[in-house]
C-alpha cells in the first residue's frame, strides 16, 4: 500500500512555510533561503513521512523549525550587513513598527516566539499548531494567550510607537 505523498500539492505549503519564516526572521532572501532548505529536505525525506504521525503541514514545520534553528545559529556567528536606507512615508512608520515588534519579540522566550509565530506567521490553528509541538490544543491556546501578553506589555512598556501596537497595522495580533 503507497502512502499519500506529503508533497502533492505543494503550493499551499511553501506560503505557509515561508510565512512562518519570515515572521520569524523577516521576509527577504533568508527567508526564501531557509523555505527552500525546508523544502528540500522534505523532498529528500519524502518516504519517511508517516500519515499515522501527523499531517504533511506537521512533518514541514519539524523540518523547517530545524532549519530555522540552524539559519538563526549561523546568523549569529556571522557579521550582519548593513540595512537599506527606510523609505519615507508609510513604508517609514511600518518600518518602524515592524522594528519595534521584532526588537519586542526577541525579548520573549523561544517559545513564545515561536507560538506567535505559528500562530499569526503561518496562520496555523491552536490545533494544528499542538500537533506540530507536542502539546494539548487548550495548553498551545493559554500559552499563545500568555505570550501575545507578554507581548504586548513589552510594547506598551516601550517606546513602541502607537501605529506599532494599533489593530489596524496587521502587524501586531490584537484580541479584542
Amino acid at each position: 500500500m503507497r502512502q499519500r505523498d506529503p508533497l502533492a500539492d505543494p503550493e499551499p505549503l511553501i506560503r505557509r512555510v515561508y510565512a512562518y519564516v519570515a515572521y520569524r526572521i523577516g521576509d527577504g532572501p533568508e527567508a526564501e533561503d531557509v523555505t527552500s532548505e525546508t523544502f528540500e529536505r522534505a523532498l529528500r525525506g519524502r518516504a519517511t513521512f508517516d500519515p499515522n504521525r501527523g499531517t504533511p503541514i506537521g512533518w514541514l514545520f519539524g523540518i523547517a523549525r530545524r532549519c530555522l534553528a540552524e539559519a538563526v545559529d549561523k546568523r549569529l556567528t556571522t557579521v550582519a550587513e548593513p540595512e537599506d536606507a527606510p523609505a519615507h512615508g508609510d513604508l517609514e512608520e511600518q518600518t518602524v513598527a515592524r522594528l519595534t515588534l521584532a526588537s519586542a519579540l526577541e525579548t520573549l522566550e523561544e517559545r513564545d516566539r515561536d507560538l506567535i509565530a505559528l500562530r499569526y506567521g503561518a496562520d496555523l490553528t491552536a490545533k494544528r499548531i499542538a500537533e506540530i509541538v507536542g502539546m494539548e490544543t487548550n495548553a498551545v491556546e493559554v500559552a499563545l494567550h500568555r505570550a501575545l501578553a507578554r507581548l504586548r506589555e513589552r510594547l506598551d512598556g516601550g517606546d513602541a510607537p502607537s501605529s506599532a501596537r494599533s489593530k489596524g497595522s496587521g502587524i501586531i495580533p490584537v484580541e479584542p
